[in-house]
């Protein structure tokens, strides 16, 4: 029997290929145009796994782990060949996907380890990408995987497959372990081959890989101790109130008691930004400035307005001072690499005027700080607030570089307190599927532009990249800088976040370049009942982002 034959059109070339061809046949004519292993394909905008068959004209383009999408099958890829490899060395273990940690993921286990496991692990891995085991995906009824994991005892996959109304659900098999995984997933294992493992402790250690952004390689990791202490109070507290992950969350929903859960969490988050607020009064006589950062989304204004409300219970004065309002003209901002304003680097910031105008306030001078007028796209000297700290007033300030050491040079570190926030999401899917906390900012901007700028949400992913690329190089070095790291999660958010983001997701079309992106935000959110947002007080840093709080915006 003759194949019938078809046009498709692959990396700008037209090429006749057998109908029913799969990506994997048609990538391997293609492989050596790149340097990295293909992972996966973009079939007219789409991306598709390699084992996807093509029976029309189309056109295709190949990507790697170097490619955003690519990158985080890449890291999914590797999550199943580490649980599957350390079946094989840990056997009575059970692997815990925590969360990620300096430019990897923690991976908790429930016994203790030693460096040499780890290393009989990253040994046992290499080896399975040298002999290239195949990944294979199976649709298979939800009954049926429930009776397989109730089999292998694993227990978050079962509370988590309770809660999907799907007939039927996809596991990956690699050798003899299959896993549920939401993600798109590499055909073997061969393209896996670039990672490390880092010995932490005797209850965890880290899975190192080569994002997107980091073109140099893998780096050496370093260890951030408050950022992974904090995680680890987080999630002692979440196992003390029985609110785990995602099903342990929808049971608290689904009992009716998601109001106190609201209110036992505010009462705590309120309760550590006190603290704050009390170390800073008991140190008033050395503290001249506060200084909050933080990424995009993780509620610098909400926290800077109650830190201010704390500090005045303590008698204290606080002025406040955004460096937002300090950006360069429009028309003067520094493009990046792709030819686009950057409005995330330091450059975009009239740096002489803030300095010498902080510099000025803190020797007790009056002055008229700068308001920018977003519209206009540029500053006016004018119409600014009148500063001028008197005996118990304080000033704090707020903006994404506040804690860059190139600014304020002159004023002593001593008379300096720094705040770094960031959500902290600990609220994972089960063991093995976490979701980021890049994710939970997403959602959090995704819906305050809409409300407050009537930005859609392919505007938000258009412009999502560049403000990632900005924090990697002007946040995040200096966050281990900081003389506190607060964490402005809340357990419950994404619940709530659910009900005013759907309908945002679900506007994408299926020819949008950012569909695959607004499609694995609401597969993630499918997971989650809703939860109302009438419980949330006014003062609760999700009100930034949902509407109907107290502080000004």
């Amino acid at each position: 029997m003759i194949n019938e034959k078809i046009i498709v059109k692959v990396e700008n070339e037209r090429i006749e290929i057998d109908k029913g061809s799969t990506l994997k046949e048609i990538s391997n004519l293609f492989q050596t145009n790149f340097k990295d292993p293909i992972i996966l394909a973009k079939v007219d905008g789409n991306y598709k796994e390699l084992s996807n068959t093509i029976n029309k004209e189309c056109n295709i383009e190949f990507v790697t782990y170097l490619d955003r999408e690519g990158n985080r099958i890449y890291v999914n890829g590797l999550i199943l060949l580490l649980i599957y490899s350390a079946k094989k060395v840990i056997r009575r273990h059970k692997l815990i996907v925590k969360h990620s940690l300096d430019k990897g993921i923690y991976i908790k286990t429930d016994k203790k380890i030693t460096p040499i496991d780890v290393e009989l692990i990253k040994k046992e891995m290499k080896e399975s990408i040298r002999i290239n085991l195949p990944i294979e995906k199976y649709n298979v009824t939800r009954t049926d995987a429930i009776d397989y994991f109730e089999s292998i005892k694993e227990n978050s996959k079962i509370d988590l497959l309770k809660y999907t109304t799907n007939t039927f659900v996809t596991l990956y098999k690699l050798g003899n372990v299959y896993d549920y995984l939401f993600s798109k997933m590499p055909i073997d294992t061969r393209c896996l081959e670039k990672f490390d493992l880092k010995y932490i402790d005797e209850y965890g250690f880290v899975l190192l890989y080569q994002s997107y952004g980091m073109k140099e390689g893998i780096k050496a990791y370093k260890h951030h101790q408050m950022i992974y202490d904090i995680y680890e109070d987080y999630y002692n507290w979440m196992k003390t109130i029985r609110a785990e992950n995602v099903a342990s969350l929808n049971n608290i929903v689904s009992s009716g008691k998601i109001g106190d859960l609201i209110r036992i969490e505010e009462t705590i988050q309120s309760s550590k930004l006190l603290n704050i607020a009390r170390e800073i009064f008991s140190n008033k006589s050395k503290i001249k400035i506060v200084l909050l950062a933080g990424p995009s989304s993780s509620g610098k204004t909400t926290t800077c307005n109650k830190l201010c409300m704390y500090l005045r219970s303590f008698g204290l004065n606080p002025k406040t001072l955004s460096m937002d309002n300090y950006f360069v003209e429009r028309s003067s901002t520094p493009l990046d690499e792709f030819g686009k304003p950057n409005f995330e680097c330091l450059q975009a910031l009239n740096l002489k005027l803030f300095d010498e105008q902080v510099k000025q306030i803190v020797e007790g001078k009056e002055v008229r700080t700068p308001l920018f007028d977003f519209v206009a796209g540029k500053p006016n000297l004018q119409s600014g607030e009148l500063i001028k700290l008197e005996k118990d007033d304080i000033l704090l300030i707020e903006g994404i570089h506040a804690l860059n050491p190139n600014l304020l040079k002159e004023i002593p570190r001593k008379n300096k307190y720094e705040i770094y926030l960031a959500p902290f999401n600990c609220m994972n899917l089960d063991d093995h599927n976490r979701i980021s906390t890049t994710d939970n900012r997403l959602l959090r901007r995704i819906i305050r532009d809409n409300i407050n700028r009537g930005h859609n949400v392919e505007s938000t992913l258009d412009s999502w990249e560049s403000v990632r690329r900005g924090e990697e190089s002007n946040i995040f070095p200096y966050q281990d800088e900081a003389d506190v790291i607060f964490n402005t999660a809340l357990i419950y958010e994404l619940g709530v976040l659910k009900t005013y983001v759907e309908p945002l997701l679900y506007s994408v079309s299926m020819n949008s370049t950012y569909y695959d992106d607004a499609k694995r935000l609401i597969n993630t959110l499918k997971l989650f009942l809703p939860i109302p947002s009438e419980d949330i007080p006014k003062d609760s840093i999700i009100r930034e982002f949902i509407g109907g709080g107290c502080f000004r915006q």
